[in-house]
């Protein structure tokens, strides 16, 4: 009698990757959930940890009371200085690819401070490579620092338009939340969330509580709060199918949101 995983085995004998009955297959093979029990969290670059002391030390000593009751593997954003540097390589006429590799560079300076911040209290941060050695920090200490910018460098995809990476911090840390099969994925911001235009930039935006990826698309809300490319990904996912946006300047609402509260907004793939 021949199982899901035995049809699979002999299709990609016979097959091209791309076959569709193949691809079938494969849909229907275990999937296994590596870290169910962690939360991925996004420390924001340019929206937290570009603000220096006054919003990330009471942030750091939420990660270390939390983390006594829940797994975290928090990722770090890029901010400003990757923007700057955006700036100069696109004007000089330079690849999306290159300019992900530049962002990728300050996410990991955001990741090296906010690990020392923690390394006191046991947590460190680890570069790409060491996200094998997860479930090990996970298991002693229950907390691990990464940087949040995917590692795709020269081998991103191109963006439609302009050479801005269109996968960036957001995106990262989604992809590791996928990839672990993780409990949750809550995005540190400076905002209280999603709102139907930017309240950086807009009067009296109205504020989105809850939202599917359709309906944001529907909106075409894509001077949002989270990377657009993050609702694809979303779409996709097998594991995590809803994120969380808050707003990390609230002393307590990182805390409220590890706890299953919902705080700021919750955008779900269904």
């Amino acid at each position: 009698m021949s199982t899901p995983t035995t049809e699979l085995e002999a299709l990609l004998m016979q097959r091209p990757l791309s076959d569709a009955q193949l691809q079938a297959a494969a849909e229907t093979a275990p999937d296994f959930r590596i870290l169910p029990d962690a939360v991925v969290i996004k420390i924001g670059g340019q929206s937290v940890i570009d603000r220096g002391r006054a919003a990330v030390h009471p942030l750091v000593d939420e990660i270390v009371a939390a983390r006594k009751h829940q797994p975290l593997l928090i990722g770090t954003g890029a901010g400003t200085r990757a923007r700057h540097l955006y700036s100069i390589a696109a004007g000089l006429g330079l690849p999306a690819g290159l300019l992900s590799q530049l962002g990728a560079s300050v996410a990991d300076q955001n990741a090296a401070m906010l690990g020392q911040l923690l390394a006191r209290h046991g947590i460190s941060a680890v570069d790409r490579a060491g996200l094998s050695a997860v479930p090990l920090f996970l298991a002693q200490v229950h907390g691990v620092v990464f940087s949040g910018m995917p590692p795709y460098g020269l081998w991103i995809r191109p963006p439609a338009e302009g050479v801005i990476p269109p996968y960036r911090t957001d995106a990262g840390c989604f992809l590791v939340a996928e990839h672990f099969g993780c409990k949750a994925m809550i995005y540190v911001k400076d905002e209280d969330g999603l709102y139907d235009a930017n309240p950086k930039t807009t009067t009296k935006p109205n504020f989105i509580p809850r939202i599917t990826v359709a309906e944001m698309k529907a909106k075409g809300l894509q001077d949002s709060i989270l990377e657009f490319p993050v609702l694809d990904l979303m779409a996709a996912a097998r594991h995590v199918r809803q994120v969380q946006v808050i707003n990390g300047l609230v002393p307590g609402n990182l805390t409220r949101a590890l706890a299953g509260e919902h705080v700021g907004t919750l955008i779900s793939a269904d």
